[in-house]
């Protein structure tokens, strides 16, 4: 969702650091760019008004503009404004502190925003950390609401509370309780009707399950999607129902993703959790910190080993850790790692986590498509078509025979084999500079 802007503000970040020592000219006209790239990414303008403000009452600093390496302290200013701008910290769920009270999630958004596929995303989510999650079905408007989330409790074998269409929704929320009291469910996640627009029907509605079910958490699910009339929703729903938390979906999308940015600092309300493609195991939790390394083009490699950590045993978790941390996996590795990338989502998210490779991959014809299998099958082809020494000391590809004798053995180009190559070594640099306690002050020294 972030690739355009990413790009934008690592180019911007790129010419500011060719200056060596900046200017407050340099700053402003640096800092131009920075707005009109986040206002084409449809980022509130009052937003992006008060973060350029910030961000140059900083950056023209003396202790700045004097220092050694400026750049690098400007874009150490971005990051952290940006992490600010989207809440500093993650905000976990709230969870009950009463032993027989369970904790319970409302989700509560407009038609269509994803709120029925969300609440079964979120109850796998919890039993992953050891909850015993109940779903409830009171969205007695569309029977099709109640059919889905039948079915997809049927599919991650998690129980559905549900009483059809003719009873009134506060009052399954109420008895969905008392059974999950019963049946020992600790997690409670009640799927609300939503409408096409706000109205006051569906206000009532919500407020009565809130007066009924004091939830822990009301969470509003919106599809990033829609762009800054999501900010909107957002304020609505907070009005009247006090929001808790917000969750974005189709994250993933082609958006310009400006909403994710605008959203927390409008209403004050946190992110909570990111829908990152349809199947039921997309979503993160969100960490404001991540997220602005994704957009500054840094990756994000925390969120990359917790995602290898779901598909490799732990002792094999712990060896790519080291191995990713250190920069010195090798190809072989790389070619046991691609099997697992496809266990843990579209190939260009699982890339865009490791600094500098999402936009090298952008930026390469033969490889527009990264998420197309084929692609895959021709990478896998040069990784097989090394022999098992080259595979394991890459600095043996710096001989052009060998790579020709690759090519030839995959049925690819000299230029694909140079290319991955090429991304290789700067994807083992980059990651054995951030595994030695990197910060968002290597980005310009990455981007040279």
């Amino acid at each position: 969702m972030f690739d355009n802007l990413s790009d934008r503000l690592t180019d911007v970040f790129s010419r500011i650091g060719n200056k060596g020592r900046l200017t407050e000219s340099d700053v402003d006209a640096g800092l131009r760019e920075v707005r009109m790239a986040l206002l084409e990414a449809d980022v509130n303008f009052k937003v992006v008004k008060n973060f350029v403000a910030r961000v140059r009452e900083q950056a023209v600093g003396e202790a700045v503009l004097k220092s050694l390496t400026p750049a690098q302290q400007v874009i150490k200013i971005v990051h952290d404004e940006l992490v600010h701008l989207l809440g500093d910290a993650n905000v976990p769920i709230s969870e009950s502190n009463q032993r027989d009270q369970p904790t319970i999630l409302m989700l509560v958004g407009l038609q269509g925003a994803g709120k029925t596929t969300m609440a079964a995303k979120l109850a796998l989510y919890m039993r992953k950390k050891g909850k015993v999650p109940l779903l409830v079905a009171a969205d007695i408007y569309r029977p099709a609401a109640i059919k889905q989330l039948e079915t997809l409790g049927k599919q991650l074998n998690i129980p559905v509370y549900s009483e059809g269409t003719t009873v009134a929704p506060p009052d399954i929320a109420e008895r969905a309780l008392r059974e999950a009291r019963k049946n020992g469910n600790n997690f409670v996640i009640i799927d609300t009707a939503g409408r096409l627009q706000i109205d006051d029907r569906l206000m009532t509605e919500l407020q009565n399950i809130v007066a009924r079910v004091q939830p822990n958490e009301t969470l509003l699910v919106v599809d990033a999607m829609i762009g800054q009339e999501a900010v909107k929703v957002a304020e609505a729903f907070n009005e009247k129902v006090t929001l808790t938390g917000l969750v974005m979906t189709k994250i993933d999308g082609d958006a310009r993703g400006g909403a994710a940015l605008s959203m927390r600092e409008v209403t004050g309300v946190p992110i909570k959790f990111l829908g990152t493609g349809e199947k039921t195991d997309a979503i993160e939790p969100f960490h404001p910190d991540r997220l602005a390394q994704r957009i500054l083009g840094m990756g994000d490699m925390m969120t990359l080993i917790e995602k290898a950590e779901q598909v490799y045993d732990r002792d094999e978790a712990k060896k790519m850790n080291k191995k990713l941390r250190k920069g010195t996996f090798d190809f072989e590795d790389f070619l046991s790692a691609m099997e697992s990338m496809r266990k843990m989502g579209p190939l260009q998210q699982v890339l865009g986590m490791i600094p500098g490779i999402g936009k090298q991959m952008r930026q390469l014809k033969e490889l527009e498509d990264a998420a197309d299998e084929r692609e895959m099958k021709r990478i896998e082809a040069i990784i097989l078509s090394m022999t098992p020494k080259e595979r394991r000391n890459p600095d043996l590809l710096r001989d052009n025979r060998r790579k020709r004798r690759i090519a030839a053995g995959s049925g690819t180009k000299l230029e694909d084999v140079n290319a991955l190559v090429k991304q290789f070594r700067e994807m083992q640099r980059m990651m054995k500079r951030f595994g030695r306690g990197g910060n968002p002050n290597d980005l310009l020294k990455m981007l040279k």
